[in-house]
């Protein structure tokens, strides 16, 4: 049993690289007989009309689709405020409509220009009594599933467990075992539903479960899983992590993958395979492994330096991917001098050499150049570097390589 995690650490989840929008990942649960709010996705004005009449709801609620998060309190370019309405006319669902489709949305988590919003979402609305937390992720400490609750939810669940950790309940799932009508029952009674409601809410937290493991998710995230005036446990919003693992055998849950909104740098890195995040400074790295990706960017920092990206070439590299590689770190304008540092395990260190030589002459590189390499076929690297020609600065070690690095960006 492993009750004993450390709530920041339960929530602190790995970069998420398939962005699904709300309604996608409300069809999923919708498939695995979770409740849900029926809705309908229009991507034009009439539409929007026509999914408001089909709905025949007392009132309805209209939802700009995009990633970002506050869209209630965001402002289009249109003049609108706000991407989140609620109306009981129909008309009103094509007149707001029309002053969010093809307009960007700002809120606080977009780029300053916002997000071109292309889809609405147009759902019946539904009041909501009491609002309760729930999730399900995958956690290490416990070597498996963990299901986390909380009968205070609709707001970060961050707060709710600094200021009342005695508000949060945990359960480990067996993966063996599954989700136990008991855990399930326990859960549903720690979130406050009583009577009918528990069963319930028993049952909708063992299907999505069941979403869980037949999508291979990391996380599903449900808040809130309210409780309506009628009787009715209905999970109003979601998020879900999925594990990039998983790709071959979940092909149409990744083809659903919305990568408008997505970092044009990250989305090319991806392609050849490449982890890539960009931050502000202006050396770049060039790392084989996350673990060592992450010490490189930490000892820049220790000596003065800042890194430009987090860049992991992986275990499997090849001549090409190094090539695509340098493209994306010289495309940057910030870059001021690049790091290479390979521990060759896996990595042939002489097919970083020639993936390095090749992309310094026919890219041209402009900017100083420091190498450290250790590990398999390293000799051979070395001697490819050097009888280059090209001003390559080989480091002894990390710590050289990073001192050398910055000291190039400072001459």
């Amino acid at each position: 049993w492993c009750l004993t995690l450390d709530i920041g650490t339960l929530f602190s989840f790995p970069r998420r690289w398939l962005n699904l929008q709300e309604y996608q990942s409300k069809k999923l649960m919708q498939e695995s007989g979770v409740a849900v709010q029926r809705f309908y996705v229009a991507d034009s004005a009439s539409e929007a009309l026509e999914a408001a009449k089909r709905l025949n709801a007392k009132e309805i609620v209209l939802k700009a689709q995009i990633l970002a998060g506050g869209r209630g309190k965001g402002v289009f370019d249109s003049g609108l405020k706000g991407g989140v309405h609620l109306t009981k006319d129909p008309a009103v669902v094509g007149e707001l409509a029309n002053k969010m489709l093809g307009f960007n949305l700002t809120t606080k988590q977009t780029p300053k220009d916002g997000v071109k919003v292309k889809t609405v979402m147009v759902a019946e609305a539904l009041d909501i009594t009491r609002e309760t937390y729930f999730a399900i992720l995958m956690d290490r400490a416990c070597n498996g599933p963990v299901m986390v609750g909380s009968p205070q939810g609709g707001m970060d669940i961050e707060e709710v467990a600094a200021s009342s950790p005695e508000l949060i309940f945990k359960e480990v799932i067996d993966i063996f075992e599954g989700v136990q009508d008991v855990q399930a029952l326990r859960m549903a009674a720690n979130l406050g539903f009583k009577g009918p409601l528990q069963r319930q809410a028993a049952d909708q937290i063992k299907r999505l479960y069941d979403l869980f493991l037949k999508v291979d998710a990391t996380q599903v995230e449900v808040n809130p899983l309210g409780e309506t005036p009628e009787g009715q446990v209905v999970c109003f919003d979601a998020k879900i992590s999925f594990d990039d693992n998983a790709e071959f055998r979940q092909k149409a849950v990744f083809a659903m993958d919305d990568m408008t909104e997505s970092d044009p740098t990250e989305t090319a890195a991806a392609k050849w395979d490449l982890k890539y995040i960009g931050l502000d400074g202006n050396i770049a790295c060039f790392v084989n492994g996350a673990g060592l990706a992450m010490a490189t960017c930490d000892i820049i920092d220790l000596h003065g330096g800042k890194p430009a990206n987090f860049l992991d070439l992986g275990g499997g590299v090849q001549e090409r991917q190094v090539y695509e590689a340098f493209k994306l770190l010289t495309a940057d304008p910030k870059v001021e001098a690049i790091l290479v540092n390979i521990f060759g395990g896996i990595v042939n260190c002489a097919i970083i050499a020639n993936g390095i030589t090749k992309a310094c002459r026919e890219l041209e590189l402009k900017v100083p150049l420091v190498v450290r390499l250790e590990g398999t076929n390293v000799h051979e690297a070395k001697r490819i570097l050097t009888e280059s020609g090209l001003p390559i600065t080989a480091a002894e070690n990390l710590d050289d390589a990073a001192k050398k690095a910055v000291a190039a960006i400072h001459k």
